[in-house]
């Protein structure tokens, strides 16, 4: 993935309606954690996506309201979701393009995450606490988004703690290798797996990218949160779980490596990565630019190299 493929996945008909490039509906958020939701929601909206409705207990959906009156909020009776509430939402998102279920909605909704994965057909992405009590049998057209310890969280689930001790030992390829070929069941069901690390690693069932933006700064909490919200964002706009997959890390990590340097240091935080994604056109402008520098100088090196070689040729056919 690269700044060019990006942008296209960002771009619209000029003559496009509203609701046309994208309708996304997250399903989050609990009093101790309006934060997480809210980032997704604003993730989502700067991937170009046009209408990001959030559905959250209803404290937490009026803080959301009052932080961003770019948010549309769908509001939740009670301080969690419930069972009852998977199954009538099962039914609310048909309205939607894509589903992200899981920031900041803790542990105690457990049986509304795994009533709503397993019931509804939508395009999805499951983030966060959503995956921690699920198999990978229960997925089907998702991008999942677990870091290490929710990935073997959720291989215990799946009967699968036997490739734990390959996995903790392996490098990012090996990783990739061991986790398409032991998970075909959950690739072959129309999912991507967004392994989270220093180095992401996307699997599909017959793809696998890595990503390298980012840093050790956006082990911040947050910078998760606004990469779902850039994977439904994308998803919800082209329907295509892989290269939203892709796009999503490598654009977050793009700008926490922007931020990084700007900031000079690992001050920023997952909010400043919202506010920076504004930007991102003009970044990677400069950074485009600053490459086309770098190899001009490389050819011109190599031109003096090649010159130089020439020389001492002639030379030392002269003497002979």
């Amino acid at each position: 993935m690269n700044f060019n493929q990006v942008k296209k996945l960002m771009e619209r008909k000029k003559a496009s309606k509203k609701g046309e490039n994208g309708s996304a509906l997250i399903m989050g958020g609990s009093e101790e954690f309006v934060g997480a939701v809210t980032l997704a929601g604003q993730g989502a909206l700067r991937t170009g996506c046009d209408i990001v409705t959030i559905a959250a207990p209803e404290k937490v959906a009026w803080i959301v309201n009052r932080y961003s009156p770019d948010l549309i909020t769908h509001k939740i009776s009670g301080k969690t979701f419930t069972l009852k509430d998977a199954k009538e939402m099962v039914k609310h998102a048909d309205r939607f393009d894509a589903v992200l279920v899981g920031n900041g909605i803790t542990r105690k909704a457990d049986r509304f995450c795994q009533h709503f994965v397993r019931k509804s057909q939508k395009l999805k992405v499951i983030d966060a606490d959503a995956l921690k009590s699920l198999s990978f049998k229960d997925f089907s057209n998702s991008i999942i988004t677990p870091h290490e310890t929710e990935l073997e969280m959720m291989l215990v689930n799946s009967q699968k703690e036997f490739l734990l001790p390959k996995l903790r030992k392996s490098n990012a390829k090996e990783k990739a290798d061991i986790l398409q070929g032991n998970l075909r069941y959950f690739l072959q069901n129309n999912n991507v797996l967004l392994l989270k690390g220093a180095t992401d690693i996307i699997i599909s069932r017959n793809k696998v990218a890595f990503n390298r933006t980012g840093n050790q700064g956006m082990t911040k909490a947050g910078t998760g949160d606004v990469l779902a919200g850039l994977a439904i964002g994308f998803l919800a706009k082209t329907k295509d779980l892989f290269k939203s997959a892709v796009a999503a890390a490598y654009i977050n990590g793009f700008v926490g490596d922007a931020l990084l340097k700007k900031k000079k240091g690992y001050s920023f935080i997952a909010s400043d990565i919202v506010e920076d994604l504004a930007k991102f056109q003009k970044i990677s402008k400069s950074v485009t630019s600053t490459e086309k520098k770098k190899v001009a100088k490389k050819k011109v090196v190599q031109k003096k190299i090649a010159k130089k070689t020439v020389k001492k040729k002639v030379a030392k056919k002269k003497k002979r």
